[in-house]
């Protein structure tokens, strides 16, 4: 039996921290009150992160908490209340950039401490440098190819977290400063405004405007390791990282039970592992970006990237969430996504069953009204179903 790496999932509020947990992570990162990287997501409140860790422990898996941001004096007073804060919250670790902080947590908390991707941490000496200083775990730049994980793995004992799966950065690890000087949203504060998602016009030396077939951008295509997953076992990464903090809960309970899957079928017949493509459909279908091995293989080129041409269509697949399950009416009450209408087919996807795939003969309204089109946001409706449903599974269009 191959020991399995842990599969670490991004929880931008309460609710997607139990998808990601229901769906197959081992673990979930999420963003405390302060001193994180995401701004813009939700994040959690104290009494929030609480209650997910309870949740997390009840099903033996764990929490860790971005405390990533890169400091600045004024913060300096806040940040070991905070920190014991979080310590008295039971999390598992914490994920930091800042060496300070580091020091900090070490010598006050009992928290276990992981170095974060932000520090761009990419040679076996700066591994042994942050061993020194305490640190778990280091979650390495997205810049390694395989050589050099593996290098890192074979003559550093300390544990290895590497990406992959999800959005990737313009910069080095997040280092980009575009974001602080067009907009003045500093994305090593966790303000990024994706600068590298622009279009911009682009001109040759002499100042002669280039044309393409579209404006020019910086921006990367996605990260997808899913057919070097059993390689990445093989090497002993001890931690698989997907990225996605502000993602919706069916991207992440669409990703984590498929990289769940994957982890399983090798880990438990290694023998008769056979990869199955199937899955990467089902992984394009909840993104609207491309996605390649990046940097994994030592052959990152124009192809990673997109330059121009770029199309990125919003997914309509996810059409509901199960609410509850009326077991003397056989009927499933759920909340609309996205639109759908009576003859679709569709299917259920769940964490703890297969998935059903079906088409829609009747749908009722909230008032038990007779409707053929579901059409407005979040809408409730309901539908005949002889087998019982529970909270958290989730109805998409059949693939």
């Amino acid at each position: 039996m191959i020991n399995k790496p842990e599969l670490l999932a991004p929880a931008g509020d309460l609710e997607r921290l139990k998808v990601a947990l229901l769906y197959g992570a081992d673990a979930v990162y999420c963003g405390g009150p302060a001193f994180g990287l995401r701004a813009n997501a939700t994040n959690f409140t104290f009494e929030e992160l609480k209650e997910g860790v309870e949740f997390a422990h009840s099903l033996n898996k764990k929490v860790y908490v971005t405390v990533n941001i890169v400091l600045h004096n004024r913060e300096g007073n806040e940040l070991l209340d905070y920190l014991k804060q979080l310590n008295e919250t039971n999390v598992d670790a914490i994920i930091v950039s800042d060496p300070y902080i580091i020091d900090m947590a070490i010598k006050y908390t009992d928290l276990e401490v992981h170095l974060s991707t932000q520090q761009s941490t990419m040679n076996k000496e700066a591994c042994k440098f942050f061993l020194e200083q305490g640190v778990k775990r280091i979650v390495l730049a997205r810049e390694c190819n395989k050589e050099q994980v593996r290098e890192i793995i074979n003559e550093v004992p300390i544990e290895i977290e590497t990406f992959i799966h999800g959005a990737m950065c313009a910069g080095i690890s997040g280092r980009c400063v575009l974001s602080n000087f067009l907009t003045n949203r500093d994305a090593n504060r966790g303000g990024c405004s994706q600068i590298c998602r622009w279009d911009f016009q682009l001109y040759d030396e002499k100042d002669n405007y280039i044309e393409g077939e579209k404006d020019f951008t910086l921006c990367s295509k996605d990260l997808s390791l899913l057919e070097f997953i059993p390689e990445m076992i093989d090497m002993g990464i001890k931690s698989f990282k997907i990225e996605g903090r502000m993602r919706s809960i069916y991207y992440i309970a669409t990703v984590v039970s498929i990289y769940r899957k994957v982890i399983d079928e090798y880990c438990n017949q290694k023998e008769t592992y056979a990869y199955n493509k199937e899955y990467e459909k089902i992984l394009r279908r909840c993104a609207n970006r491309d996605s390649v091995a990046q940097f994994f293989n030592g052959n990152y080129d124009y192809t990673c990237s997109y330059y121009n041409g770029r199309m990125e269509v919003s997914n309509q697949d996810f059409l509901g969430q199960v609410l509850e399950y009326d077991e003397e009416k056989k009927l499933v009450i759920m909340e609309q996504r996205n639109y759908f209408e009576k003859g679709d087919e569709v299917e259920i996807f769940s964490p703890n069953k297969e998935t059903i795939s079906f088409i829609i003969d009747e749908i009722y309204d909230e008032d038990d009204n007779l409707i053929d089109v579901v059409r407005h946001p979040k809408q409730i409706f309901k539908i005949p179903f002889d087998i019982k449903l529970d909270k958290w599974d989730l109805m998409r269009k059949k693939y």
